[in-house]
Parts: C-alpha cells; sequence; structure tokens
C-alpha cells in the first residue's frame, strides 16, 4: 500500500512540474539512422487562436552522433495551406567534445527552441514535418543515413504562467 502512494505521488510531482506543455511527441528513429529521406511528420489541432506558444523540437542522441551541431529543416503547413520552410542550427556538444543536453549515461535529450511566441490563428490542423540536413565539410552531397540521433519530437508550451 505504501509502494502505490509513493508511485502516485511522485506522477503528480512531475505531472505538475510541467503544465505549461500543451503538446509534446516523439518519433523514434527505425533502423541504422535517421535516413535523409525520412520526414518526421506532428499534427495538432484545436490550439487557442489569441494564446501565443513556444515551440520547440526535441530530441535525443547518444555516443555515435559524429557532429558537434545539427541542421535540420522544418516545414509548418497552416489549414489554409500555406507552408513555412525554415532551416535551423543547433550546437550538440560543448568546444571540448562534451554533449549538451539532460540526462545521464549514453543518451543525452535536448529541447531546442524552433519558434517564439507564435499564434495559431487559423482554425484546424497544423501540420510539422521535421527531416536532417547533416553533410561532411567540403561534401556537396548529405548524409543519407545520420547515426545517433534515437527521437525527434516536437513540443508546445503555453507562454503564460
Amino acid at each position: 500500500m505504501h509502494k502505490h502512494i509513493v508511485i502516485v505521488a511522485l506522477l503528480f510531482i512531475g505531472i505538475s512540474c510541467d503544465q505549461e506543455r500543451i503538446y509534446h511527441q516523439y518519433k523514434t528513429i527505425e533502423g541504422i539512422g535517421w535516413d535523409s529521406d525520412q520526414k518526421h511528420v506532428f499534427e495538432i489541432q484545436g490550439l487557442d487562436s489569441i494564446q501565443p506558444y513556444n515551440l520547440f523540437i526535441t530530441l535525443r542522441n547518444n555516443h555515435q552522433y559524429p557532429y558537434s551541431n545539427l541542421f535540420l529543416i522544418t516545414k509548418m503547413n497552416f489549414p489554409n495551406g500555406k507552408e513555412v520552410t525554415d532551416t535551423l542550427e543547433y550546437e550538440m556538444a560543448e568546444p571540448d567534445g562534451n554533449w549538451l543536453g539532460s540526462g545521464f549515461g549514453d543518451v543525452k535529450e535536448n529541447k531546442l527552441w524552433y519558434k517564439e511566441d507564435i499564434r495559431f490563428r487559423e482554425s484546424g490542423n497544423y501540420t510539422f514535418s521535421i527531416t536532417h540536413a547533416m553533410r561532411k565539410n567540403g561534401n556537396e552531397k548529405g548524409d543519407v543515413i545520420l547515426k545517433g540521433i534515437t527521437d525527434v519530437g516536437l513540443r508546445v508550451e503555453s507562454t503564460s504562467k
């Protein structure tokens, strides 16, 4: 009985500490790595059209990730058909080679800024897609398979406290 009370208390603490989260979903990368043609798609609906939100890309990487940075291509599709494409660069490691992010052991979790104070003024479904755009210096062609990224996610947070 005492064990169940502790578990419920820990769940309550974990949920209450993440009050600004509106949406958060991860997609696991299957196989040997993230294929450059593989889009991770997230669909969000029912957001308040007046409330501003912060958007984050969340991902997990392990020691197999071969770079100190990460290039991503994101697409945000509006309900009316409009599309906004961004090319984003993130630092993944400190200059001494230590991984950025949180977590213990082999896997690090990163919460990367995507869009700040955005309002979803149109009612309907918003679709987001994320692909990687990594390549070695001097190579025109990108890495077809990117190793070391294990999960890719999208997080939406409320800006009101």
